[in-house]
């Protein structure tokens, strides 16, 4: 059943020509007509189906105007290099002891690092952290030696960016409440973070095939990329 709220909100959208990202943001945060700060949103669909070999993406961007999420991360380090993870903000540290309660369904975190001595260890739990997408991964810098940066990074803002066997990629740039300087900012480091992967991979043609912005509640829009991906 429609809400009142939504029958409000523009229709047809998704017909309208393709426009440029600093044209939709007012448009888009118009239609944030909730009382949370809403999400502002990508959905893109990338060109993964080639012939010679099929595009798979999973890395993580840095977004310079932050996310506007509070993260809970947790660190599996040894002894040694605990007080780093906490000065960096790691809101768990442990080493077996914090495997063993992840072990027995203990995970109240969002993001999960690791030295690479202990992933030896954590590794085995793959089925545990696997599903919930919580398995550190050094392509992603969560098995790292260098703790004070890893828990920085996904502490002040960082987005992943992975796309379905379909080629679909969801992402958000920030919330409502960002100025539209930050919301630019975040959108063009994802850009350029999509350009290095399709110069890291064999792409016939274009890599973003459509790219549609929304908020968590509101409707899409077409978005007009500045950039050949």
């Amino acid at each position: 059943m429609t809400s009142k709220r939504f029958k409000k909100l523009p229709e047809k959208t998704f017909d309208l020509p393709a426009e440029t990202l600093d044209k939709l943001l007012p448009l888009v945060k118009k239609n944030c007509t909730t009382k949370f700060d809403e999400s502002i949103d990508l959905s893109l669909q990338i060109n993964n189906k080639q012939k010679k070999n099929e595009i798979s993406i999973r890395t993580v961007v840095n977004l310079p105007g932050g996310s506007g999420k509070k993260i809970k991360v947790a660190v599996v380090c040894e002894e040694t290099k605990t007080n780093d993870a906490k000065s960096a903000g790691a809101d768990i540290v442990g080493g077996d002891e914090l495997i063993e309660k992840i072990k027995s369904g203990e995970m109240n975190f969002e993001k999960l690092i690791c030295t690479p001595s202990m992933m030896i260890k954590l590794s085995k739990l793959g089925k545990v952290l696997g599903p919930k997408g919580l398995m550190p991964n050094p392509k992603l810098g969560s098995v790292t030696d260098d703790l004070k940066t890893a828990v920085s990074d996904a502490k002040s803002g960082q987005a992943e960016i992975r796309n379905d066997k379909d080629g679909n990629i969801g992402v958000s740039i920030g919330k409502k409440s960002f100025t539209d300087d930050k919301l630019l900012k975040n959108f063009n480091a994802i850009i350029d973070t999509l350009e290095k992967e399709k110069s890291n991979n064999v792409v016939k043609g274009d890599l973003v095939k459509s790219v549609f912005l929304t908020s968590t509640m509101g409707v899409s829009y077409k978005l007009k990329l500045g950039k050949n991906i």
